[in-house]
């Protein structure tokens, strides 16, 4: 189950617009994307044997590694930035543009892989960058930063 996240109760330290980011998701997810491709393009043009002289063979094989190698470029994207004025949530697919009062309340339960905003329309929306992959301390204190914006500028309340 989810739980609110309080902002600390000291001041936070450091730039609290700073950019909410996996710490390896994304070197992993770009390393990923290189090998796959490479391998793939590696295979596609030393390969032997029945059928691998096609060269529909060798740009299905390098297609495959592409389009891979996107989902996996996708998923590195993956972060959230901030400024006074609003919050940009990009995930694997979507990226969507909040105000701060359209964002109610920041959830981020122990067993929750990432954190979700309760939005002022009642859906809740998925923050992929910041994620417990990172290790309980890193992303607990960055869900508590980005509970702190949220506070710091108008959350929304319900009527």
């Amino acid at each position: 189950m989810s739980s609110n996240v309080a902002p600390p109760p000291e001041p936070l330290t450091g730039d609290p617009y700073a950019t909410f980011r996996p710490r390896w998701g994304t070197a992993a997810a770009y390393t990923a994307a290189l090998v796959i491709l490479a391998g793939c393009t590696f295979v596609a043009l030393v390969a032997t044997g029945p059928g691998t002289d096609s060269g529909w063979n060798k740009a299905a094989t390098i297609g495959v590694g592409a389009f891979c190698a996107l989902v996996l470029w996708r998923l590195g994207q993956v972060r959230a930035t901030v400024t006074p004025e609003h919050l940009t949530v990009h995930n694997i697919v979507f990226t969507r543009h909040l105000d701060w009062p359209q964002v109610v309340s920041v959830r981020f339960g122990p067993g929750d892989p990432w954190v979700r905003l309760d939005l002022s329309d009642g859906k809740a929306l998925a923050v992929m960058g910041i994620q417990r992959a990172d290790g309980a301390r890193r992303s607990e204190n960055e869900a508590a930063r980005l509970a702190a914006l949220v506070a710091a500028h108008g959350e929304a309340h319900e009527d």
